[in-house]
């Protein structure tokens, strides 16, 4: 069974940044992405600060807006408004969940496309659909960079994609079916309503576990020799740990890794690559913008 990690592929396309952000600051132009942060999710404010070092550390302006939770709809829409027409801003990012009472699409669709280095304006959805030029989401992109690295073809293979959500799911699904080695799939969308899931998983060469549920996926569901890429990132209460808990993903590791051909781990893949592509699409907003 081969471990799929995250690092060796973070670190080939840090190197790779490394050498565009630079090509970048001799015509005098620094990547710049803001992210903006709404309430006290500690979850969020963890993400947002490792995405704060990750810029400093390949030389990318970062700045990171924090407001309270009872920030107005109006107030946010016209702060991203704002940061969209800032032609020294590259990347904007608005950190998701937000507080209740407050609209994320209609957030999203005030970022300009070109600086949406998330990938969730309609109008980069719409270009993903098409296998057109535009922002991927991060972490389908960051799936499809782990199995290039790794050389793991989805060319006439079967895959499954548990879960159906608008930041990994759909896009995940789209990017599998484009043509070339790395979609050309035959793919089934799994979700909450699918009807004996476990028959329908057992089925894929490929499985991405996207569901949001502990360890929900296991072992005996699986093809053998099939490759399992988790998305799941799920805090688990353990109280024989020091912090009182583990994280885990959406598959049951100890039953999978016994019968996939490759698995990538929880932590330390997906969750590297997320951060990763965010870094590399608001480089490519740069490059673009200037």
């Amino acid at each position: 069974m081969q471990l799929l990690a995250g690092k060796p592929v973070v670190d080939a396309l840090r190197a790779g940044l490394l050498s565009r952000i630079q090509a970048l600051k001799e015509r005098g132009i620094t990547p710049c992405l803001t992210v903006t942060l709404v309430g006290d999710d500690p979850s969020s404010h963890i993400y947002v600060n490792a995405k704060d070092k990750d810029a400093k550390e390949l030389g990318i302006e970062s700045h990171t807006y924090r407001f309270p939770a009872t920030m107005s709809q109006a107030d946010l829409e016209a702060h991203v408004r704002k940061l969209s027409s800032d032609p020294k801003v590259h990347g904007i990012l608005v950190q998701s969940p937000l507080p209740k009472g407050l609209d994320e699409s209609r957030v999203v669709d005030c970022i300009d496309p070109t600086k949406d280095v998330d990938g969730f304006h309609p109008q980069n959805v719409g270009l993903l659909c098409l296998d057109r030029p535009g922002h991927r989401s991060c972490t389908p992109w960051g799936v499809i960079q782990v199995l290039k690295h790794y050389g793991i073809t989805t060319a006439g293979k079967r895959a499954v994609v548990i879960g159906r959500s608008d930041i990994v799911g759909r896009p995940m699904a789209n990017l599998l079916i484009h043509k070339g080695a790395l979609g050309d799939a035959t793919l089934t969308v799994a979700h909450s309503r699918t009807a004996d899931l476990a028959s329908v998983v057992r089925e894929a060469d490929i499985v991405v576990a996207a569901i949001g549920k502990p360890e929900f996926v296991k072992g005996s569901w699986l093809k053998p020799g099939a490759v399992v890429i988790d998305v799941g990132i799920n805090r688990v209460e353990d109280a024989s740990l020091p912090k009182g808990y583990k994280v885990v993903g959406d598959v049951e590791f100890s039953s999978a890794q016994d019968v996939a051909s490759a698995i990538t781990p929880v932590p330390g893949c997906v969750g590297l690559m997320t951060r990763a592509i965010l870094m590399s699409n608001t480089v490519d907003a740069a490059e673009r913008l200037s």
